[in-house]
């Protein structure tokens, strides 16, 4: 049995299923972790979702800031509506429920212990302690399961800095936690993160690094594996390993089979 990590797929039905094919995955024997952002830019995101449904329980996806887009979308137009074709086309299928269900049900953190692997989309809080994380992951699922969905995506939209040194109340903790796991790339000593720098490491501003960079950072036996960040590509590391290489950019589709780090990759 293998177990592969693939990058950020955004729509890109056709890359997926080329590299599906080139690293032999057998669903019956294998297991597929994905880093989010199943959907959005590749042009095809029904026909991917579609394809990642048909390989469960075989995958294992954490959520993305689209994917998260496409469930908020999802709550906004319950007959449809959508200005985003790639969203607007999922949310007109005859199989929109049993899709968007299974993304509903996918986390925000993965832990698998056996490996002493985590999975997130993004990043993880460098003052997090593991369970703090898995805490605030779980808190996030239950809402977007729960009858106040449509008041958490209403909450967690802005770009407006939080302080964490203070204590926050519901919304706001909510808000910081899915920036954290969902769209953070650098942040400071204090965990503040840094909304408007989406380059690679030194394209930061001032006082900000890499989220995995950062002194402050817990130590841990855990290793994060993560997409999200196209502009710093594939990155390995003893604690962090990126495997987002921006197929949607121009540049690859990548995976990588956990057990020995070896990597697949497929181009334009």
């Amino acid at each position: 049995m293998a177990i592969w990590v693939v990058g950020d797929v955004q729509g890109c039905y056709e890359a997926f299923s080329r590299l599906l094919e080139k690293v032999n995955f057998d669903p019956a024997k294998d297991q597929l972790w994905l880093t989010g952002d199943l959907v959005n830019r590749g042009g095809h995101s029904l026909e991917t979702l579609r394809l990642i449904y048909s390989l469960k329980p075989a995958v294992t996806s954490v959520l993305g800031n689209h994917d998260l887009r496409l469930l908020a979308e999802d709550c906004w137009h319950p007959d449809g509506g959508s200005k985003n074709s790639e969203f607007e086309a999922i949310l007109n299928a005859h199989d929109r429920e049993p899709l968007l269900s299974w993304l509903t049900q996918c986390p925000l953190l993965y832990q698998h212990k056996p490996s002493k692997h985590l999975l997130v989309h993004a990043g993880l809080l460098p003052q997090w302690k593991l369970k703090e994380a898995l805490w605030a992951a779980d808190e996030i699922e239950a809402m977007l399961r729960s009858e106040h969905r449509a008041k958490y995506f209403k909450k967690i939209y802005s770009s407006k800095p939080l302080d964490i040194s203070k204590a926050l109340g519901l919304w706001r903790r909510l808000r910081l936690a899915t920036d954290v796991f969902t769209r953070m790339r650098f942040c400071d000593a204090k965990g503040r993160i840094d909304y408007k720098s989406s380059g690679p490491p030194g394209t930061q501003r001032k006082g900000y690094q890499p989220w995995f960079e950062v002194p402050t950072r817990r130590k841990t036996k855990w290793t994060v594996l993560f997409g999200h960040w196209a502009a710093l590509g594939l990155h390995q590391s003893k604690q962090a390993i990126c495997l987002d290489t921006g197929y949607v950019w121009g540049g690859k589709l990548t995976a990588m089979r956990l057990d020995d780090r070896k990597i697949i990759q497929v181009g334009q």
